[in-house]
């Protein structure tokens, strides 16, 4: 069974300085239809004017993954790590027992646009990491390519969770499929583009949740860049 969640259908909050879309509720966007998807818990879609970020602030047992989508990201933490994330890198933070963090648009002209993602662990009180790493965008062109996992599979980052993340890009016509394990799900995000899941057309920021089903099939409608979880 597949349940499309259009673009417009997400919460918004526009601060002028920050523009966010939530797929699932957050901060003062509430729907208790949408408070998740199995250990899916937060898809925020954010754009941070130039210079312009979130001042230091607390998580804790929380997984943590933010994807750049254009621009670049600048993560500072009281683990003692401050990096740059760019298109291409995929960040993942564990926030267990508790950290401190901030995130900011370092660039002085250009927006920040990019994807942060919460999974619940599968423990509580882990001791805090993180772990950055680029994935070449090239690995991605005509199938999935495995950027998050719980083992490190195929080089990914690894999360405390039996969670799995794909990117993949689509030239207008190429299909890709994914097989889900017996009582698996999945969650799809379209990053841009247009797209085709089992069929039904998707744009950019459409999601849609995916159960009870063996297989799925993605197909480019016209170039498409798409997110897709797998998921316990």
């Amino acid at each position: 069974m597949i349940t499309l969640r259009k673009s417009a259908q997400r919460g918004h909050a526009d601060h002028g300085w920050l523009d966010s879309h939530h797929t699932f509720s957050f901060a003062d966007y509430h729907d208790p239809q949408h408070m998740g998807f199995s250990v899916l818990r937060v898809i925020n879609e954010d754009k941070v004017a130039a210079g312009k970020g979130f001042g230091q602030h607390g998580h804790r047992d929380m997984e943590i993954i933010s994807i750049v989508l254009d621009g670049e990201l600048e993560h500072q933490d009281s683990m003692g790590n401050r990096t740059r994330i760019k298109p291409g890198e995929v960040q993942r933070m564990t926030a267990g027992s508790g950290v401190m963090h901030s995130e900011a648009n370092p660039l002085p002209t250009k927006p920040a646009h990019f994807l942060q993602i919460w999974i619940m662990p599968e423990k509580l009180g882990l001791e805090p990491s993180y772990a950055q790493k680029a994935f070449p965008p090239e690995a991605r062109k005509g199938t999935l390519q495995r950027v998050v996992s719980p083992d490190g599979k195929d080089g990914s980052i690894t999360v405390n969770q039996d969670a799995s993340l794909f990117l993949a890009t689509l030239e207008a016509g190429q299909v890709v499929s994914h097989a889900l394990a017996k009582g698996r799900k999945a969650y799809m995000q379209v990053l841009a583009g247009k797209a085709l899941l089992d069929g039904q057309p998707l744009e950019a920021g459409d999601g849609a949740r995916i159960q009870d089903q063996e297989a799925i099939t993605i197909t480019g409608a016209d170039q498409a860049e798409v997110l897709l979880f797998d998921l316990p």
